[in-house]
Formats: C-alpha cells, structure tokens, sequence
C-alpha cells in the first residue's frame, strides 16, 4: 500500500464505527460516535478557535486567511481542497489542522498505481475462522489528508465519492461508517500535467472549498528562512483542542440562525451562475447548501449566531469558483471563474435592512426557544 499514517499521538482504531452498530475496537467507541454532542458555549466557541488559529499561524507564516478558510470548512463538516504551485505550504497546512486536534489522523500519497482498496479497505480471507474480515483503508481516520490527489487514476479517486458525501464505505456490499468528525484535505499541483488525471467535476463538487496558498509576502518569507532553517515548527505543534470539542464545536454552528432573506441571496447568486452567458456550467444545488454551511461557519468564528450577506460573499469565491466551468468564449478572453463570481456579487444588490432583520429573526427565535416549555417525556409503565 502506498500510504502511511500519522497522528497526533496514535490513530486510534477503535473509533471506526460499523453500520450495525460495532466498532474495531468495540461497542462504547461507537455508543460515543452514535450520541449527538452538545453545542459549544459562545466564550467556548471563541477560546478553541483561537487555539486552533494560533498554533496554525505559528506554522504558516502570512496565511492567516487560509488558515481561518481551513479551520471554517472544518465546522461547516466540508472537505478541503488545496490547489498551487509546489512549495508554498498546501501539505503543511494541511498537517498543522490535523495535529491541532487530538484525533485519528491518516495521510495517503496518491500515485497512478494506489488502488481504490488501498483508500477504502479490503475483505481478507481468515482461514483460522474460515470467514472474510474486513482490514479498514487509510479513509478510517477523522481528518485525511489526501497528498497530490491528481495524480491517481479517476477509478481510485472515485473510492472517495461515497466517502466524502456520505462519510461511509461500502466494500463487499456492506457499508461501514466514518468517525466524526471526518474531513478530507487533499492537494494537488495544478501546472504539473505530467502523469496527472484531472479531477472530474463530480469530485471537485464535494469539495466545499479550494484554497489557493500564493506565495508569502517579503516579510512572511524572512519569518520563514529565520524559523524554519534547523527544524520544522510542525514538530512543535501540540492538539489544542479534543475531537469531542471539534464536535461541539461543529454543533455550534448547526445553530447559526439563517433567515429567508439570506437564503434568497444564496439561491439568487446560484441561479445567476446558471444563468450566465459566461459559463456553460453554473453551480450546482449541492454548492448552495455548502454555501450556506461555510456562511453559518463563518458568522460563528466572527462571534454571531445568525448569518449575514457579508457572511455569504466572504466564502463565495472559495465555495463556488472550482465548481463553475467557463464557456470557451469567455475563457479565451481572459475571463476566470473568480472574475465571474465577483461579477455576480456585485450585480445581486442586497437590501440594506436584510442585516437588521436577520439580527432582529434571530434575536425573536432565541427568545422563542428560551420560552417554549420542555418536552414532556411518554410515560412508560
């Protein structure tokens, strides 16, 4: 198999949850998995991310944005698609997020002979109990991390569909499940074409996210020759937060209050990338729902409980620019996906009362809540 895994402290298989309810490592581990964790206090909410951004930002130097945009698909429950030239860190922010959190990790090394069983897992003979088991892939693990995605074969990028959008594996005819919270962050190069497989569009619409890294600034690079010359800062990196924070952190954001005017926006910025003559694929229904997922995200790490328009055009380009695809025509004259997103944000105008009223909805269905009575338990006898 052409992958190895690493981890914070150790994966811990006992995590991997079956579809019938058992576990690798036994029935508690996936009682725990199967329970829905509570949503993180405000104050709490805030702590942990700066935890998490401040020990990123000790490692990437000047990629502040990225690592906020990383950290936001994370409690949106995405996946994460880092896409520049080689050497400007996509493997290394992709390996500070995982060691921030104190949970299983997996790196898998995509190259044109890894098969689709070596992501997934495969069925092996025991002939001590005469029956199949089943030994789980690197795709086990709550954060992987997918090293130069492109350069697998489309059959073994596709093991990663059923994952990615239904955090399971079925092998054999049986399905398995994910742990959680579970998130993919794979790279890729996109101006070594050699040896390649372009990622087709059904794989690059799970994404919710593409980053692109850029190089530093002069003074980040400075930072980077004066800090990283001896040994790298990763070693340095210690978790900050648990997975059971991550969840509740993850639950958090569930409840980001989103009212109907912010939801007309998004629909009115996906239907008018259907509807440009500039594209001959706009953005799919499922970018929409991870639009607003990324919005909800977003208003969270900013310290409110209801979203905004700013909120929506603020991860717009990152959620939708890989999704869209650009009429010849358009692409011939210079025309970029990011151009057109832009474009579409600024011809959709936004009332200017649509933040006080999704303050003030919000504001009424926390009151509601708060004064609903609790629900009154069946009386079993």
């Amino acid at each position: 198999m052409d992958y190895h895994r690493t981890s914070v402290d150790e994966v811990r298989p006992e995590g991997q949850g079956f579809q019938d309810g058992s576990a690798v490592g036994g029935n508690a581990a996936a009682r725990r998995l199967a329970q829905k964790p509570a949503a993180m206090g405000a104050e709490a909410f805030h702590a942990a991310s700066e935890r998490i951004l401040t020990a990123i930002n000790t490692v990437i130097d000047g990629k502040a944005e990225a690592a906020k945009l990383a950290l936001t698909v994370l409690l949106a429950q995405g996946h994460l698609l880092l896409e520049d030239v080689p050497g400007v860190g996509k493997t290394l922010l992709a390996k500070t997020l995982a060691r921030t959190i104190d949970c299983s990790v997996s790196r898998i090394q995509f190259t044109p002979d890894l098969l689709p069983s070596d992501v997934t897992g495969v069925s092996i003979y025991n002939q001590a109990s005469r029956s199949f088991e089943f030994r789980p892939g690197a795709v086990f693990a709550n954060i992987v991390i997918g090293d130069e995605i492109n350069r697998a074969s489309a059959k073994t990028q596709s093991a990663l569909l059923e994952c990615m959008e239904e955090h399971q594996v079925t092998v054999d005819g049986k399905s398995y499940r994910l742990d959680e919270p579970f998130m993919v962050v794979a790279t890729q190069n996109p101006i070594e074409m050699e040896g390649t497989y372009p990622l087709p569009e059904a794989q690059r619409d799970r994404f919710m996210a593409r980053i692109s890294m850029g190089y530093p600034d002069k003074e980040s690079e400075m930072q980077m020759l004066e800090t990283h010359q001896a040994t790298s800062p990763l070693t340095r990196v210690t978790a900050v937060v648990t997975a059971g924070e991550v969840a509740a952190m993850i639950a958090a954001v569930q409840q980001v209050y989103v009212s109907e005017s912010i939801k007309e926006y998004t629909v009115s910025l996906g239907r008018a990338t259907r509807e440009s003559s500039l594209l001959r694929l706009g953005a799919s229904p499922r970018s929409m729902l991870q639009l607003l997922r990324a919005a909800k995200a977003t208003a969270a790490l900013e310290g409110r409980d209801f979203v905004l328009p700013d909120d929506i055009a603020s991860v717009a380009e990152s959620v939708l620019a890989h999704r869209i695809i650009l009429d010849r025509k358009a692409a011939s004259t210079g025309e970029t996906p990011q151009g057109v997103i832009r474009s579409v944000l600024a011809r959709i105008q936004v009332s200017p009362d649509v933040a006080a009223a999704s303050a003030g909805t919000a504001r009424a269905a926390r009151e509601k809540t708060a004064a609903a009575p609790p629900p009154r338990l069946p009386n079993h006898r």
